[in-house]
């Protein structure tokens, strides 16, 4: 394993702890669109491009619109 492996891995892990851990939403989307991207680095370093093109399109464009149109479209509840 390389240096540069080893360091995405960790990006990835850490990441998606930071997505599990984050309690508002928006902040969960962000750290989210972070994670795919950290998945793509990955998926270009263990060389599957195309997995990583694929990867680049849902996880950082296009979940992370839906679910910031859903917030939206769903408003401020209260969390009492």
């Amino acid at each position: 394993m390389t240096a540069l492996t080893a360091l995405v891995l960790t990006a990835v892990a850490v990441l998606g702890v930071a997505v599990v851990l984050a309690r508002d939403p928006l902040r969960q989307v962000m750290l989210n669109g972070l994670f795919g991207l950290s998945q793509v680095l990955l998926f270009t370093v263990l060389q599957a491009p195309d997995v990583a093109i694929s990867m680049a399109v849902v996880s950082t464009v296009a979940y992370p619109a839906v679910l910031l149109m859903t917030i939206h479209r769903v408003g401020p509840q209260d969390r009492g």
